[in-house]
This record gives C-alpha cells, structure tokens and sequence, in this order.
C-alpha cells in the first residue's frame, strides 16, 4: 500500500485531526493576544507615570528625595552625638537623704542632697533645720564620687545613692 493510499483511507481523519488543531491554534492565538494588549496597557501606564511624567523623571526624583534623606540622617545623627556628648555632663544623678538633724528639735526637716553627672561629679547641698537656730545650708563639691571635706553620715548616704542611679544613656 503506497502513502497516497493510506491518506485516501485516512483523509476524514486527518481533517478532522488537522481542523481540530486549527481551532487549539485559534484559541491560543486569541488568549495571547488578550494576554498581548493587557501587558501592553500596563506597560504604558507604568512608562506614563503619575501626572504624565515620564519613568526616567520619576526615577531622578526619587534618587534627589533618597541623597535629601540621607543629609537629614547625617544631620540628625551629627546633632544626637551633640545631645548624648551635652547629657554626659549634665546632672542626671539624685540622692536624697531626710534627717533629723539637732534630735527632736528641728524635726525631720533637715536634708542632704546629692546632684551628680555621668562621670560622678557634682556636689551635695546639706539643709539643716532648727525650730530655734533657723537653717544653715551648705554646699559640697563631689570630684570623681569623692569630697575633699569630710561628709556626716547622712551625706555619705545621699551620695552613695546618687552614685547608684543608673545612669539611662548606656
């Protein structure tokens, strides 16, 4: 049996066959097609922008915000370093010791106040209070969490204790 034969025999199968391909064709065809023109509406919004400026435009002014924010950070980090640097001297560090100081004449009126910075200097301000004498105030310098005068038991206490507060910035 020669070729020419066997698609005689075959032929409406082979049409049949070869129509059906068509269509499978058609229908991809058509679906890329959609698929075609979605991408390209979507292209040409995305290359438009927003207020018709164009993708190349939208790119330069995002880099400019980008370098802008950068020199704000560089400030703004320049300018907490100054704050931090500015904190590590201030007074941060409070003692507080309440005493009697002249036993039942003066009442609980009398007080040690210890202000330190970072590094435990400062100095202590010792209120003494008597109903018949008046008040006496005086002031100590603190070096280094050290005085060069010698202190009364209650403003070793006040001084310990502003020694002891933590100190937020670590």
């Amino acid at each position: 049996m020669l070729l020419s034969d066997y698609i005689s025999d075959y032929l409406d199968y082979i049409l049949v066959v070869m129509a059906v391909s068509i269509i499978i064709m058609l229908i991809c065809l058509i679906v890329l097609f959609v698929k075609s023109s979605k991408l390209k509406k979507s292209y040409k919004k995305f290359m438009e922008g927003a207020e018709g400026k164009s993708l190349e435009e939208q790119f330069e002014d995002k880099f400019k915000q980008l370098e802008e924010l950068r020199k704000e950070s560089k400030l703004h980090t320049d300018q907490i370093k100054k704050i931090f640097e500015n904190l590590m001297i201030t007074y941060q560090k409070i003692g507080i010791v309440k005493y009697d100081a002249f036993q039942e004449m003066g009442g609980k009126l009398s007080f040690v106040l210890a202000i330190l910075n970072d590094e435990n200097d400062g100095f202590l301000l010792n209120s003494m209070h008597s109903t018949r004498e008046g008040c006496y105030t005086y002031v100590k310098e603190i070096i280094k969490g050290e005085s060069f005068v010698v202190l009364s038991s209650e403003e070793k206490l006040a001084l310990e204790e502003a020694k002891k507060t933590k100190n937020y910035m670590e």
